[in-house]
């Protein structure tokens, strides 16, 4: 009965989390949109300033719903302390994680879906910022948006769920519900796929740091490339960079379980 009611605490906490993240949202709207009054509603929620306040709301909701249900905080409960990662195999990880990103934004590119769903209007949003404003989106976006999700999913949820069901399961379930709350299909697909490879890291080393870095330099990269605007068109182009970065993920992921074994379930 308790393992029962310890489970339906996780799942209660998700719940909240999203409850909050769906109140500061709408919050953050009217406030977004009150600072720009010369500006239709529309052009600020589907601008930086909309982007900006959203990823703010919803990385709020999740430290705040970890301070609420982990009670007390405890950073080596959440996994918040170094694990058993080394400084190179921390920098594989790093180059995992980018080139699963690039694979899969290739492979979406190649399927006919780069201009679906809710990546293209990320992008549009991101597109020319420059001085402040870059600056903002990366720590927003990068820092701040991958702290706090790292910190949700795999520092409370699957660590919480690691205690009481087998390791693949907690890292399947956990990517599950952290591919949910992007509720749109293709990028929820994505943010399941890049779930399933933080979480095994995440049980690799024991700690929830390296997702956190990995997760914080994934989002600030991919911010910082789409301010720019590098982008990788062409059928040849997606297909062979899709190659590339498919076998830099697969060296990586085979040289991290050699250098790293996964510890006794």
């Amino acid at each position: 009965m308790e393992s029962a009611t310890s489970l339906r605490h996780v799942f209660l906490a998700y719940l909240l989390a999203v409850v909050m993240i769906v109140g500061l949202s709408l919050l953050a709207v009217v406030i977004v949109t009150s600072l720009y009054p010369d500006l239709s509603e529309q052009a600020v929620l589907q601008g930086l300033p909309g982007l900006l306040a959203g990823g703010l709301a919803s990385s709020l909701a999740l430290v705040v719903t970890v301070l609420v249900v982990a009670r007390p905080p405890d950073a080596a409960r959440l996994r918040l302390l170094p694990g058993r990662e080394t400084g190179r195999s921390l920098l594989v990880m790093v180059v995992g994680v980018l080139a699963l990103g690039q694979a899969l934004d290739c492979l979406t590119s190649l399927l006919g879906l780069g201009n679906r769903g809710a990546l293209p209007e990320i992008r549009r949003a991101l597109a020319g910022a420059v001085g402040p404003d870059l600056f903002f989106a990366v720590i927003v976006i990068g820092v701040v948006a991958g702290t706090a999700e790292e910190v949700f999913f795999r520092g409370y949820m699957q660590a919480a769920l690691r205690r009481r069901w087998p390791r693949w399961a907690a890292v399947v379930t956990t990517s599950v519900c952290f591919a949910i709350l992007h509720v749109e299909l293709i990028h929820a697909v994505l943010a399941f796929s890049l779930g399933l490879y933080l979480g095994f890291v995440t049980e690799l080393t024991g700690s929830a740091l390296p997702a956190v870095v990995c997760h914080v330099v994934n989002n600030a990269v991919f911010t910082l490339l789409t301010a720019v605007g590098v982008a990788v068109n062409g059928v040849g182009a997606n297909a062979g960079l899709a190659a590339v970065a498919a076998v830099a993920f697969v060296g990586c992921f085979l040289w991290l379980r050699h250098a790293h074994a996964l510890p006794a379930a």
